[in-house]
């Protein structure tokens, strides 16, 4: 979980600060007293959760929850307050929450444990998975997964591009091999293929990425931290690394968004 901080007083900024890290010690947690900082930080990067002092010199909390709320419409807001009489304002943004100042660790417990938009957790994923630019499979620490044969690796793509559909062994032959009719030979040669990915998987404890059954294959989305599916979810750091280049080695690879 990402959380970023926002207050222009400095006391008030390390006591909300302090608090997050306390509920929230794994969160990646960065506090700001400068409100285009954060944002500059939210459109690059992405963010889950900000919590955002709501009056402020020059830009309130209200004008930059709007500013966040456009690169993102999911990211939880939460507004921190002296001001009982900003909170119709809040609740006109939608937001997540809304705490009174001084903060407390048990009302961040609270608003975070009640977010509008619950975080889905990404620390436990078995591969990380690159589909922009060009497809690639990592392991939670950047090391390479390494494919003995380039098209079992383009198999798993053909999977992680499906995002969890079933795909028979004809309907994985088509996407591969186009032109060529599907016969014996060649639907002999795709489980081949097939044998070869789950046993690249197996090697690096990923084999519960994909779900095999009879003459079917699909990906299992909730193991992959997959910049496609985040995309999708329309984290910011995700929509700003896509620069029209998916999955850029295969002929069949559309960007198919809209199928979410």
């Amino acid at each position: 979980m990402k959380i970023l901080c926002l207050d222009d007083e400095q006391l008030a900024l390390q006591m909300l600060e302090m608090c997050v890290k306390k509920v929230k010690p794994d969160a990646e947690v960065l506090a700001y007293d400068d409100q285009d900082d954060l944002l500059e930080e939210a459109e690059k990067n992405g963010c889950d959760v900000a919590f955002l002092d709501i009056h402020m010199r020059g830009m309130n909390g209200v004008e930059v929850a709007k500013r966040l709320k456009q690169s993102n419409p999911k990211m939880n807001i939460i507004f921190v307050t002296g001001f009982s009489e900003y909170k119709a304002d809040a609740m006109d943004m939608r937001a997540s929450g809304y705490i009174m100042k001084p903060v407390t660790k048990e009302e961040v417990a609270r608003e975070l444990e009640e977010l509008r938009f619950p975080i889905i957790p990404k620390n436990d994923a078995l591969l990380k998975v690159q589909c922009f630019g060009n497809f690639d499979v990592f392991l939670p620490d950047g090391t390479p997964v390494h494919f003995e044969r380039s098209r079992s690796k383009e198999i798993f793509a053909y999977l992680v591009h499906r995002h969890g559909s079933s795909c028979s062994t004809r309907e994985i032959a088509a996407a591969l091999f186009e032109d060529e009719p599907y016969d014996n030979n060649q639907q002999s040669y795709v489980q081949t293929l097939i044998s070869a990915m789950m046993k690249s998987l197996k090697k690096v404890g990923a084999q519960k990425a994909v779900n095999k059954s009879y003459n079917a294959l699909s990906v299992n989305p909730a193991v992959l931290d997959c910049d496609y599916y985040r995309f999708a979810e329309l984290d910011a750091g995700a929509v700003n690394a896509y620069a029209n280049e998916y999955m850029s080695q295969y002929y069949w690879a559309d960007f198919m968004f809209n199928d979410f």
